[in-house]
C-alpha cells in the first residue's frame, strides 16, 4: 500500500516541480562527488535506496540500521550533513512552486478560494448583494511575532538558502541560453557553498539577534506588502473605483511583538534589552518609511500648472520655509514649481531627522508625519490627480497608519510569581533584590517608550500563569509606585493550565473591581484582552481535551463580555507545531467559538512559522489574505449560528471524546517514571545545544515534566518520529465515543458539519502522517520500559484507524493532496536521518563511550536532528 501510494504521489508531482527538485538534487550530487569522492555519493544512495526498500516491505529496518552502524562516525556525519541539504533545497523548491502557483493563480480571470475576494462576494451573497459597512470597521489581524527558539536554521543557512532562491526564480523566468547556463553554474556554486556551511550554530543566541532576525521578515515582505493586501480588500469592495476615490478598506493589520520584551524564564531579557528592541525597530521603519516618502517624492514630478497646490499645502511649505529656509531652498532648487514633491521630500527628511533625533527637525509623532500625508493626498485630489492621490501616497498612509515609527508593539511579558515576590518587597519598603529591581526597571522602561514613540508602541503587559484578579492588580501596583514615572498599561492575564482556563470568568469579574483597570476600560472604550495559552494546556490535558477546554472558555468569555458590556479580545497563544496549537490559520479561525472572533484575530506567530508565512512577498499576502477571508466569514451570523448549533447538538459527544481523551492523556505523562523514560528516548536534553534560541528549555531547574516548556516537548517527540502532542488521547476518545450510545454516523456528521471538531480531527490527521510506527518504536524501546512502548503504538494504532473511519478516508491526508504528496515523498528521506540519529542516541544511552567518541556522537545526533527538522518542517 505504501509503495503504491508514494508511486501515485510522485507521478501526481508537477512537472516544474520535479524538475527542480531533480535538477537541485543532482547539483547536490555533483558536490559531493567534488568534496568526498563518488565514495561518499554511493553512500549517500545506498540509504536512500535502503529506506526506500524499507518502505516498500522489501527490506527490514534493521538491515538499514546495519547499513548505517557500518560507517564511521565522520561517513555517519558526511551523510547526514547530505540529506539535510537535501531536505532544504526541496523546500526552497517546493515554496518556489508555490509562489509559481500563485503567480498563475494572479493572472487568471477568477476568484481564488480563500482569497479576500472571495470572502466579499459571499457575504454579499448572503446579505442580497449589500455590503455591511461593520464588516470593514471591526476588521483587525494581529500577529505577533515569538522568539520561541524553533527555527532550527542559521541565519547563514536561511541566507544562502534565500540565495539560491532567487537564483531559481530566475532560471524561471525563462532566460536566454547564455544566462541560462551562467545562472546554472551561480546555481552549482551557492549549492556547493550551502554543502560547506556548519549547518547548527555554534555560539548562543541572545535576544537582540532575534528580534533582528525578524527584522529581515519586516525589511524583506511585510513592510512592501501591507499596502498590497489593504489595496486587495479595497479592489474587492469596489473594483472600478479603487485607486481614484478615498479608500474603502482601513489599515487592519497590527504588528506586535514578544522579541525583546518577554522575559517569563529568560534571564537574557533585561529592561536594557527592551528598550534596544524599540530602538532596533524603530531604526528600521523609519529607514523603510523614509526610502519610500523619498522615492515618491522624487516620481511625483507634477507641475503647480497641471496640479495646483492646496491653501493647506502652500501654506504648510511656506512654514517650513520660514523654519527650514536652507534645507526647503535646497529642495526647491532641485523641484522648481514642484510644490506636492518639495514636500514630500522635506517630509523624507524629517523622518531622516527622527531616526537621527534631530529635534529641530524630528517629527513628534507618526500622527504628525499621517497629518503631512493625508494634506498631499487630499491636494492632489482637489487638483484632480485622483489617480496620484489614491495609489501611491495611499499606499505610504496605509503604512504609516500600519507601522507608526515603532514598527510592532513590543508586548511584555513576565511570570505572576516573580510580580508576587517584587510586589511583597516594594510594600516591605527595605532593599530590593535584584530580580525586583529588574522588575520596576522594566516598567520605567516601558515609560521611557510611551514617551518616545507613544502609547501604542508598548502598553501591554502579559502576567503568564495568572490565577487570581490579584495577579493583574499586582503589576499595576508595582507600576504605580514609580509615580510620576508610572508607564499606561493593559495588563492582560494569561490563562495556560486547564484549571486557569476553568476560573478565567470569574478572574475577570474580579479585574473589574480593580481602580487602575476601571479606569483603563473608561479610557478605551471598555475594551479588554485576555490570552489564551495552548501550549501548556495541551501538554497537560492532551490535544483532544485541552481543545475542548479552550473552546469552552472562549464560549464563557464571549458571554461574560457581553453580560458586562466589554469589547473582548481573545489573544490565541497558538504554536506552530500541531502539538502546541498549530496548523492552518484560516480553518483554525472558523473553528472558534461562535461570537468570540467579532471582526479581530490576534495570535502569536513563531520561529520557523514567522519565514514559513512571511518571508516571501506572494506567500505573505496568502497567508494575510487567508486570514482575513476567514476572520470575515466567521464574524458572520449565519455562519456563527451554523456553528453554535453544530455545538449544541454534537456536545455531548465531544464531552465523551473529551473525557475519555484526556483520562488516557494523564494516565500515560503520570506513569512512575516517564519523564525519566522521555528523556532517555528522544533527544531532549540534546536539544538546547542546538542553540535555537535565548531561552532555557526550562523555567526552572527542576528535571519534571511540569517546568519543561511545551516547545522542546513537541520538538523532541517530533525528533522521535512518534509527534505524541498532535494526536495521543483522541483514539481513546473515539473509541469510548465508538462503543456508547453514539455510531459511527454520528461521528462522520460531527466532522461534516462542526469546524470545531473537524479541525481537531484532521490536525491530528496532519500529526499522525509525519509519524511513522516502525521507527518511533526503535526510539521508544531505547527506555527500557516496553509496557510504555506498547501503550503509546496501542493508542497510535487506535487513533489511526478510528480518525481514517470517521473521516472516511482511505489514507491520511487523503483530500489534502499538497501537503500529502510532501509528506509521503519526503517521509523516506527523514527516515534516513532517523537511522542515523537512532545510531548516535543509543550510543550515547548505553553510556559506553569515552569523551572522544561522545564529541563525534553529539555531532552526529544534534545534525540529524537539524536534519528531520527540516524534512518534517516542524521544530516546536
Amino acid at each position: 500500500m505504501a509503495t503504491k501510494t508514494r508511486d501515485i504521489l510522485r507521478q501526481d508531482l508537477p512537472d516544474q516541480l520535479r524538475r527542480d527538485v531533480r535538477m537541485l538534487g543532482a547539483m547536490l550530487g555533483d558536490g559531493l562527488v567534488e568534496y568526498g569522492g563518488r565514495e561518499l555519493l554511493d553512500d549517500v544512495e545506498r540509504l536512500r535506496h535502503a529506506v526506500i526498500a524499507a518502505r516498500r516491505g522489501e527490506i527490514d529496518g534493521s538491515e538499514v540500521a546495519k547499513l548505517v552502524d557500518g560507517w564511521t562516525l565522520e561517513r555517519a556525519g558526511l551523510v547526514a550533513r547530505a540529506f539535510t541539504v537535501y531536505f532544504h533545497l526541496v523546500n526552497l523548491a517546493e515554496e518556489h512552486h508555490r509562489m509559481r502557483t500563485l503567480r498563475e493563480r494572479d493572472v487568471r480571470d477568477e476568484t481564488v478560494p480563500g482569497s479576500v475576494a472571495a470572502a466579499v462576494a459571499e457575504i454579499r451573497g448572503a446579505n442580497g448583494g449589500e455590503w455591511p459597512a461593520e464588516a470593514v470597521e471591526e476588521l483587525e489581524f494581529h500577529p505577533v511575532f515569538t522568539a520561541h527558539p524553533t527555527e532550527a536554521r542559521r541565519r547563514a543557512v536561511v541566507t544562502s538558502i534565500q540565495r539560491i532562491s532567487d537564483l531559481l526564480g530566475r532560471l524561471d523566468a525563462s532566460p536566454g541560453a547564455g544566462e541560462a547556463d551562467e545562472l546554472r553554474r551561480r546555481l552549482r556554486e551557492e549549492i556547493d557553498l550551502l554543502w560547506r556551511t556548519a549547518l547548527r550554530r555554534h555560539t548562543q543566541l541572545d535576544p537582540l539577534d532575534e528580534v533582528r532576525t525578524a527584522m529581515a521578515a519586516f525589511d524583506e515582505t511585510i513592510f512592501r506588502v501591507v499596502p498590497e493586501i489593504y489595496r486587495t480588500l479595497d479592489a474587492a469592495l469596489d473594483p472600478e473605483g479603487t485607486g481614484t476615490r478615498p479608500p474603502r478598506a482601513r489599515a487592519y493589520v497590527r504588528l506586535g511583538s514578544w522579541i525583546g520584551g518577554d522575559r517569563d524564564g529568560n534571564p537574557y531579557v533585561t529592561a536594557r534589552v527592551t528598550r534596544d528592541a524599540v530602538m532596533i525597530q524603530a531604526e528600521h521603519v523609519l529607514r523603510a518609511l523614509e526610502a519610500v516618502c523619498a522615492r515618491i517624492g522624487r516620481e511625483l514630478t507634477v507641475h503647480a500648472s497641471t496640479t495646483p497646490p492646496s491653501p493647506a499645502l502652500r501654506n504648510a511649505l511656506a512654514a517650513a520655509r520660514t523654519a527650514q529656509p536652507a534645507l526647503i531652498g535646497e529642495i526647491a532648487t532641485r523641484s522648481p514649481d514642484e510644490p506636492h514633491r518639495q514636500f514630500l521630500l522635506y517630509a523624507a527628511a524629517r523622518i531622516a531627522a527622527t531616526r537621527e533625533r534631530n529635534a529641530d527637525l524630528a517629527y513628534s509623532s507618526p500622527g504628525e508625519l499621517l497629518d503631512d500625508l493625508l494634506m498631499v493626498r487630499d491636494s492632489l485630489a482637489a487638483a484632480g490627480a485622483v489617480r496620484l492621490a489614491y495609489g501611491r501616497v495611499q499606499n505610504l498612509i496605509w503604512q504609516v497608519e500600519t507601522f507608526g515609527f515603532h514598527l510592532a508593539e513590543l508586548e511584555i511579558r513576565q511570570h505572576s510569581e516573580v510580580h508576587e515576590k517584587a510586589l511583597a518587597e516594594v510594600r516591605a519598603q527595605g532593599a530590593l533584590s535584584e530580580m525586583s529591581e529588574e522588575v520596576l526597571e522594566t516598567l520605567r522602561v516601558v515609560a521611557w517608550i510611551q514617551r518616545r514613540f507613544g502609547v501604542e508602541a508598548c502598553r501591554r503587559y502579559i502576567v503568564s500563569f495568572t490565577r487570581s484578579a490579584d495577579d493583574v492588580a499586582a503589576v499595576h501596583e508595582l507600576a504605580a509606585s514609580l509615580g510620576e514615572h508610572a508607564p499606561v498599561l493593559d495588563v492582560i492575564p494569561l490563562f495556560e493550565t486547564g484549571e486557569d482556563l476553568e476560573r478565567a470568568p470569574s478572574v475577570l469579574d474580579g479585574m473589574l473591581e480593580i481602580p487602575a483597570v476601571q479606569r483603563r476600560l473608561a479610557d478605551t472604550g471598555r475594551r479588554m484582552e485576555v490570552m489564551l495559552g495552548y501550549s501548556d494546556s495541551a501538554k497537560q490535558l492532551g490535544p483532544a481535551a485541552a481543545t475542548l477546554r479552550l473552546y469552552d472558555t472562549q464560549q464563557a468569555l464571549t458571554a461574560w463580555a457581553a453580560r458586562n458590556d466589554v469589547k473582548l479580545t481573545l489573544f490565541h497563544g497558538r504554536g506552530g507545531s500541531l502539538g502546541r496549537g498549530g496548523g492552518p490559520a484560516g480553518r483554525a479561525i472558523l473553528a472558534q467559538a461562535p461570537g468570540s472572533v467579532a471582526g479581530g484575530f490576534k495570535v502569536t506567530e513563531q520561529g520557523e512559522v514567522i519565514f514559513a508565512r512571511y518571508g516571501h512577498p506572494r506567500i505573505a499576502r496568502r497567508h494575510v489574505e487567508q486570514v482575513t477571508h476567514a476572520v470575515l466569514l466567521a464574524s458572520t451570523d449565519a455562519v456563527q449560528e451554523r456553528a453554535r448549533e453544530a455545538a449544541a447538538r454534537f456536545r455531548p459527544l465531544a464531552d465523551t471524546i473529551g473525557e475519555a481523551a484526556q483520562a488516557a492523556f494523564r494516565a500515560l505523562i503520570e506513569t512512575e517514571g516517564f519523564a525519566s523514560w522521555f528523556a532517555r528516548v528522544s533527544p531532549l536534553e540534546e536539544i538546547s545545544d542546538l542553540r535555537i534560541g535565548s531561552r532555557p528549555a526550562r523555567r526552572k531547574a527542576a528535571r519534571g515534566l511540569e517546568d519543561l516548556r511545551a516547545i522542546p516537548w513537541v520538538f523532541a517527540w517530533t525528533q522521535t518520529r512518534v509527534n505524541l502532542p498532535g494526536w495521543y488521547g483522541l483514539g481513546s476518545g473515539l473509541a469510548a465515543v465508538a462503543g456508547s450510545a453514539y455510531d459511527l454516523g454520528e461521528l462522520r456528521e460531527a466532522y461534516e458539519s462542526w469546524p470545531l471538531f473537524a479541525s481537531l480531527l484532521d490536525n491530528a490527521e496532519m500529526s499522525l502522517a509525519k509519524t511513522d510506527r516502525d521507527i518511533a518504536e526503535r526510539y521508544l524501546a531505547l527506555g527500557g520500559r516496553p509496557e510504555l512502548t506498547e501503550t503509546v503504538l496501542a493508542e497510535y494504532d487506535r487513533t489511526r484507524t478510528l480518525v481514517l473511519a470517521v473521516t472516511g478516508h482511505e489514507r491520511l491526508l487523503e483530500n489534502r493532496r499538497v501537503l500529502s504528496r510532501a509528506v509521503e515523498l519526503r517521509n523516506p528521506y527523514v527516515d534516513a536521518l532517523s537511522h542515523l540519529q537512532l545510531r548516535a542516541l543509543a550510543a550515547l544511552r548505553s553510556g559506553k563511550v569515552d569523551d572522544s567518541e561522545r564529541a563525534h556522537l553529539d555531532d552526529l545526533l544534534l545534525l540529524s536532528v537539524n536534519g528531520v527538522a527540516a524534512g518534517l518542517q516542524n521544530t516546536g
